[in-house]
């Protein structure tokens, strides 16, 4: 058994028979014994009809409420995560709990300072600058009609297509009037890159097969598209004039050297944000190869939950159920939770090596402090600070969030 791992074991006596007294009252109110009314059962009828046993299940974890905050309040203890509990006894007269705690692991810091990590510099080239024109160009570009031109890359068609499977017209697999830009890889591979060379007016049939990947009763299937080609669209690019910049709504581009320049600037911002995540990632992978740690199964297991619960909540914004995705995917709760077992690991790690890195710096900030980023966490949300403390659990995970962050600035500039 891990160090950090504490069974304490608890007996009620007193408390338990209250609580088999709490769980008489409620259940008493739906009780059915003939020659008495509903609500009215005296006890000793009541335990002779259905025993005291009907009682156990619900008083029970009641006891086991009573119990663990019994056991905070006498033992100090502070679980990382919520514990186990068995019932080891239990009699009309007490209740014998066994609760498994799991405390913060022991962590042994290794160095964190002057690791020889080198930040990425940074470069911006003409190429980059040029393909980023082009970017802009496309965004703006009209979408007009390819007079007597193919299908080819980068082009939409207007299709109308109808697919087959086993010989019977698939379901939700056809389509009128249908824009289909070719190369957004929309379909299944095959069928864009089956209608390059087509012009307007021109039908084909496709013979392909459904991926691997796809959901569960099409996957590897063969599968028949009959389409025809309605219209041939193509982008027109803006040259690059006056009228172009005035479009772009950039405050103070009035000229080709006055975009490169917004660009550029705009480019190492960008990679400068992406250097220093990097920076940050690598100080953070070797100091914590230098720390020494066990961590328990369990406090990875309740990270991947919760990385499942943040994934299942991004899902349902896009309006997708997660047992849906699974669906689709042809994957399970037990596939997700494999997939995200090593990122789990990673982020567990860390969060005891920044936590680390707090204590042997001293970290600590005044209320003034904690206050002043309430408010603007508040104000970044658009709440107010009680709404924001109420959903965060207290003004503590505030000042935690501070202390973390200098943590994390202290490692990177210890290295720089």
């Amino acid at each position: 058994m891990k160090k950090n791992v504490h069974e304490i074991e608890i007996k009620l006596d007193k408390e338990w028979t209250e609580c088999l007294d709490k769980t008489f009252k409620k259940k008493v109110k739906d009780a059915k014994v003939d020659g008495f009314r509903k609500g009215s059962v005296p006890k000793d009828i009541y335990l002779k009809n259905f025993g005291i046993e009907s009682l156990y299940p619900d008083a029970a974890n009641d006891a086991i409420q009573i119990a663990y905050k019994k056991i905070l309040d006498e033992q100090k203890i502070v679980p990382v995560i919520e514990p186990t509990v068995d019932i080891t006894g239990i009699s009309d007269s007490n209740i014998i709990l066994k609760f498994t705690f799991i405390t913060h692991p022991e962590v042994t810091l290794g160095d964190y300072k002057n690791l020889g990590i080198k930040k990425d510099k940074i470069t911006i080239t003409d190429k980059e600058i040029n393909e980023e024109i082009e970017h802009l160009q496309n965004h703006m570009a009209d979408v007009v009609v390819k007079e007597n031109g193919v299908v080819a890359e980068g082009d939409t068609a207007i299709i109308n297509f109808k697919g087959y499977v086993d010989g019977k017209e698939l379901e939700g697999g056809s389509g009128e009037n249908f824009p289909l830009e070719i190369g957004s890889h929309s379909f299944i591979p095959g069928f864009e890159e089956g209608l390059i060379g087509l012009k307007a007016g021109a039908k084909k049939t496709l013979n392909l097969k459904f991926p691997e990947n796809y959901v569960a009763d099409l996957k590897n299937k063969d599968v028949k598209f009959e389409v025809e080609v309605m219209e041939v669209k193509t982008r027109s690019l803006p040259e690059i004039n006056e009228d172009f910049f005035a479009d772009l709504g950039f405050e103070d581009v009035k000229t080709l050297a006055d975009l490169k320049k917004k660009i550029k600037e705009d480019l190492t911002h960008e990679k400068e944000h992406v250097a220093d995540d990097k920076f940050l990632e690598d100080c953070l992978e070797k100091a914590a190869s230098n720390m020494k740690v066990d961590i328990n199964e369990e406090i990875v297991d309740e990270e991947v939950h919760r990385m499942i619960d943040d994934y299942a909540n991004q899902l349902a914004h896009q309006g997708l159920d997660i047992n849906k995705y699974y669906e689709i995917t042809g994957t399970t709760h037990e596939d997700l939770h494999k997939q995200m077992m090593p990122e789990a690991e990673k982020r567990v790690k860390y969060r005891y090596l920044i936590e680390a890195i707090a204590d042997a710096e001293k970290i600590d900030f005044p209320e003034k402090e904690v206050d002043k980023r309430a408010q603007e966490m508040a104000d970044m949300y658009g709440i107010t600070v009680d709404e924001l403390l109420k959903a965060y659990g207290s003004k503590d995970i505030v000042k935690y969030d501070l202390k973390m962050r200098k943590a994390m600035e202290i490692l990177t500039d210890s290295n720089k």
